[in-house]
């Protein structure tokens, strides 16, 4: 008996716009390992499916549901350094060209799910949105670039001794964390919606087991991306007062 009530006392406006589309974007990531292992940020590609369902206007914030399904390249590259913060070289090395260097690129199905608030025009304008939600990843691959050779002697002496990782197979095939960024929307009637952003993942899972028995404690994935995306709506609210 209180639907009806219920319905017209709704603040927000209805909205039924479904949009699909691609994006791409470059990956800067690392590893926080458990004891510390000393890295810089390993840099790769992303890139995949956008889906957008938007729900309601309530008030001036635009509310949406933002999902992707992505292939990305993460990891992450070492800095092998000496007690100087030198680079480390082999004892043959005389012109010091070639510093020990060590840097894993691994390859993930990732999948982020996000609540969107937008602010500005739907239609025709700009529009400054945040999102944040959970993303889960399955590992696929990966591959190791270095130079280090096992047993080989070197000029000087690196600070960190912790090299277990070089070796170790990727354990947890399963990762999830929490996903959250901010960024600029361009919409345009017939052209659609281009979107720049900037997003922080923040990993929950680890790449190793992390039981008292295990080598590492912690070994959780770290990512920064900057992020283009092109969508074009499939189905759209028909409202005129909508801009």
């Amino acid at each position: 008996m209180l639907c009806p009530l219920l319905v017209k006392a709704q603040v927000g406006e209805y909205r039924t716009d479904f949009a699909i589309g691609a994006n791409a974007g470059y990956m800067l990531s690392n590893v926080g390992f458990v004891p510390e292992v000393p890295q810089g940020m390993l840099g790769g590609v992303t890139g995949g499916l956008s889906l957008r369902y938007t729900c309601e206007k309530y008030f001036k914030s635009i509310c949406a549901i933002v999902a992707e399904v992505n292939i990305a390249q993460t990891g992450w590259k070492e800095d092998i350094l000496d007690v100087d913060n030198q680079p480390v070289y082999y004892f043959d090395d005389k012109e010091k060209t070639n510093p020990l260097m060590y840097e894993r690129k691994m390859t993930y199905l990732q999948v982020p799910i996000m609540a969107r608030l937008g602010w500005g025009r739907e239609r025709k304008g700009f529009q400054a949105f945040f999102q944040l939600g959970p993303q889960f990843g399955c590992f696929l691959s990966d591959k190791i670039n270095t130079n280090i050779v096992p047993g080989y002697g070197t000029a000087n002496q690196r600070v960190s001794n912790i090299v277990a990782q070089d070796t170790m197979a990727v354990e947890n095939k399963f990762d999830y964390g929490v996903v959250g960024g901010a960024g600029l929307e361009f919409s345009h009637p017939k052209l659609g919606h281009f979107i720049l952003e900037g997003r922080y993942y923040y990993g929950l899972g680890n790449i190793y087991g992390n039981s008292k028995s295990d080598y590492f404690g912690k070994s959780n994935m770290g990512q920064i991306v900057i992020k283009a995306t092109w969508l074009f709506d499939i189905i759209r609210t028909k409202n005129d007062k909508i801009k």
